[in-house]
């Protein structure tokens, strides 16, 4: 029997823990039998989750050192520091040979123990910037579900961690038995591990009060009509050069990505919550031709228009400015 060790620490979420316990705990091979043993084990016997929980655990750092599968879920950006136990615990467990596995800001914890040092990795997407800064060895992958290494995983959130799981259970046990505990956990089991996050994007930045915000307006008002670095340069008052340079100054990114983005932000609204074809939507947004609209769409947020509009058809969004 396999054996997973969840490790619980202090501030924990208890979403993060509860989707790999579900998803572990629930497989079942064709005769019936469990192959996963989960146990949650902890530097302490009660330890505080995030929401007001105490949890009590029953086993302690030592649970790392005979688990084959060691889970790390993410904790809330209150917790205490890491104490040096349980650092060290998981650099021995790396050492062993253990594979190790992260939810969320999980990720964290795996870096802040060297474990990410010179590897690929993700996590939430929200937190992917504080991760990349903080850890500037880990080569942080913002826009997939998960990151599989060898020994070392990480995911995203926790819906993401619940796809990394099936996957850990398809190498260890093979499709048949990863597609049955995809249906337990009414899961789908083909998502990929480098398939983008849905981001939302934000709505572009516009330096309030300065004296781009007029032009800015305008061109939200405009996405529908081709809208050149020329025209917008002329509605300025500048030349191209000077225009492209105080642009970038008040924004932080050039007339041209700045206008993609807000044509990718339209488009999403559109999607989101409009029954137009995907077709018109790309014209709405300004875009050339549907094949255009497709792989700039693909590119920026990482998948097809198609299945983000399955995704989030229908949730209810402030409209972008100019829509």
């Amino acid at each position: 029997m396999h054996s997973v060790a969840i490790l619980v620490l202090d501030r924990v979420v208890p979403f993060d823990m509860a989707a790999p316990m579900q998803v572990f705990d629930w497989t079942r091979l064709p005769d019936g039998r469990r192959p996963y043993r989960v146990r949650l084990c902890a530097e302490t016997p009660e330890v505080s989750a995030d929401g007001g929980l105490t949890l009590r655990v029953d086993r302690g750092l030592e649970a790392l050192a005979d688990a084959d599968t060691v889970i790390v879920p993410g904790r809330a950006e209150d917790a205490p520091p890491l104490s040096p136990a349980v650092l060290a615990a998981l650099r021995r467990a790396a050492e062993a040979g253990t594979r190790i596995a992260s939810v969320c800001v999980g990720a964290f914890v795996l870096a802040e123990a060297g474990l990410l040092d010179g590897l690929r990795a993700t996590t939430h997407w929200v937190a992917a910037e504080k991760l990349a800064s903080s850890f500037p060895l880990v080569e942080v992958q913002p826009d997939v579900l998960y990151v599989d290494n060898g020994q070392i995983l990480t995911s995203a959130g926790a819906a993401a961690a619940l796809d990394m799981c099936l996957h850990m259970i398809r190498r260890d046990l093979g499709s048949v038995v990863a597609a049955n505990a995809a249906r337990m956990s009414v899961m789908p089991l083909e998502r990929e591990g480098g398939q983008a996050q849905f981001i939302v994007h934000e709505h572009p930045p516009v330096p309030r009060g300065s004296d781009l915000e007029p032009l800015l307006d305008w061109i939200e008002d405009n996405l529908a009509h081709e809208v050149t670095l020329a025209a917008m340069a002329a509605r300025a008052g500048m030349s191209e050069r000077t225009f492209s340079r105080r642009f970038r100054e008040q924004t932080g990114t050039t007339p041209l990505q700045w206008l993609l983005r807000a044509r990718i932000r339209r488009a999403q609204y559109l999607l989101e919550n409009s029954d137009h074809t995907v077709e018109r939507i790309g014209r709405q947004a300004g875009f050339g031709s549907p094949t255009a609209f497709r792989e700039r769409f693909r590119k920026v947020v990482g998948t097809t228009p198609y299945a983000y509009r399955s995704a989030f058809h229908g949730r209810r969004t402030a409209p972008a400015t100019g829509s």
